[in-house]
């Protein structure tokens, strides 16, 4: 009997006896999808990294803003550097230590004022000179070229040119224009010399309560660390502005003398000038310092300012390769090798202020540095003073192997004899 389609549907689902039922199709596997998610620690690690940026780019911003007055801060810092021995001095004699910090910062505005203002009624002076004769001194000039190249000139027709030009008006206009930034240049100097000024006060009358609140975050061997190095900082600036004064000294007194020989008017004057500037502006005062006797020298003679140029090159070799090396260290104690590289370093970093910190800064951190490096004894050796030993040159060679060939020539005649 064939079988019906229920027990045929039946026979075909129903596997054999001891067969293995095959396997269908493996069902979804809601695994997969867990593998392949994203782990839990990556967003927070990707969080994080962009807070560390945003702060690193904010820090940056910050710090570029705040530059100007971290430089007004530093020169504030050196400058209570070194007039702290002489504060500490009248403090020690019973003052009160705000009101010796007055007297020696009055007393500096001083000697600054009185400088700036001799300097400038000597200028005014001289302009209104140079206006007054510049007439004849133009009158002079046209009767040399008219003689020289055989021309026609005539001052009126020059000041006709001259004031009917296109270039004059132009800079008519743009020196009006500047008027303003001239201005806002000029209060923004002034506000930058207060904020030194008041910072180097507080600096220096508040300077034991400043090492005292130091102190107190440190142990107790830190803290003489931090006190000696303050000590050797205040030392090595006060060594630092004793020679740059020495070297302004002799050079005031090589120009003056120069100056008075040939007859130049305002002769003290421009000599304090040279020597203040050419030491105390770094980089630009050599030339700052130059042109302004070679201006006035050529009032009276271009023969004179020619003079001028020549002795202020010759005085400033002299200066930068025998007198600032032997005084610089001698005074703030270091190589003139380092003290030079430091200054060429300084300048690269912080511009004229850098250069003016440098050498100070340079020979704090070497007088602190060598207080705490082990030093050994030299070997008595021939190399460490800068003499090598001699080794034996050819001729000496020679001698010795003819001595040695005699020898023998002299024991095979014994033998054979």
């Amino acid at each position: 009997m064939a079988p019906t389609d229920e027990t045929g549907q039946v026979a075909r689902h129903t596997p054999p006896l001891g067969a293995t039922p095959p396997t269908g199709p493996p069902p979804a596997d809601d695994g997969a999808g867990q593998g392949a998610r994203m782990p839990r620690w990556l967003p927070r690690a990707m969080v994080l990294a962009l807070a560390l940026i945003g702060v690193f780019q904010l820090g940056l911003w910050a710090f570029h803003q705040l530059i100007g007055l971290l430089l007004n801060i530093l020169i504030a810092f050196f400058l209570a550097l070194a007039i702290e021995p002489a504060v500490s001095r009248m403090s020690a004699r019973g003052m009160r230590r705000g009101l010796a910090t007055f007297l020696v910062s009055f007393g500096l505005l001083i000697v600054v004022a009185g400088f700036f203002t001799l300097l400038g009624s000597m200028l005014a002076g001289q302009i209104i000179k140079m206006i007054e004769g510049f007439p004849e001194y133009l009158d002079s000039v046209i009767n040399w070229v008219n003689t020289t190249f055989h021309t026609d000139l005539r001052r009126v027709d020059i000041q006709e040119g001259l004031l009917h030009s296109e270039w004059l008006r132009k800079y008519a206009q743009n020196s009006a224009a500047g008027v303003l930034d001239v201005s806002t240049q000029v209060l923004g100097g002034l506000f930058r010399l207060l904020t030194i000024a008041l910072f180097s006060f507080y600096f220096a009358a508040d300077g034991p309560r400043l090492r005292r609140a130091l102190c107190s975050v440190l142990p107790p061997a830190r803290q003489a660390e931090v006190l000696r190095a303050w000590e050797i900082a205040v030392d090595k600036t006060g060594g630092y502005l004793y020679s740059r004064g020495l070297m302004a000294l002799i050079s005031g007194v090589a120009h003056y003398v120069l100056l008075e020989a040939l007859g130049i008017p305002y002769a003290p004057v421009l000599a304090v000038w040279v020597g203040v500037v050419s030491q105390f502006l770094p980089t630009i005062g050599t030339y700052l310092a130059g042109a302004l006797p070679m201006l006035i020298a050529f009032t009276v003679s271009p023969l004179y300012a020619l003079w001028v140029l020549i002795f202020v090159v010759v005085y400033q070799q002299f200066e930068n390769y025998m007198l600032q090396p032997k005084l610089t260290s001698k005074t703030v104690d270091i190589h003139p090798a380092v003290a030079f590289g430091s200054v060429i370093a300084g300048t690269a970093l912080l511009g004229a202020v850098g250069a003016l910190i440098a050498i100070p800064a340079v020979a704090t951190l070497q007088a602190f540095l060598g207080a705490y490096v082990k030093r050994y004894d030299v070997t008595d050796d021939p190399r460490v003073h800068g003499h090598r030993e001699r080794g034996e040159g050819p001729l000496t060679r020679a001698r010795r192997l003819w001595g040695r060939v005699r020898h023998r020539q002299d024991g095979a005649r014994d033998g054979s004899g």
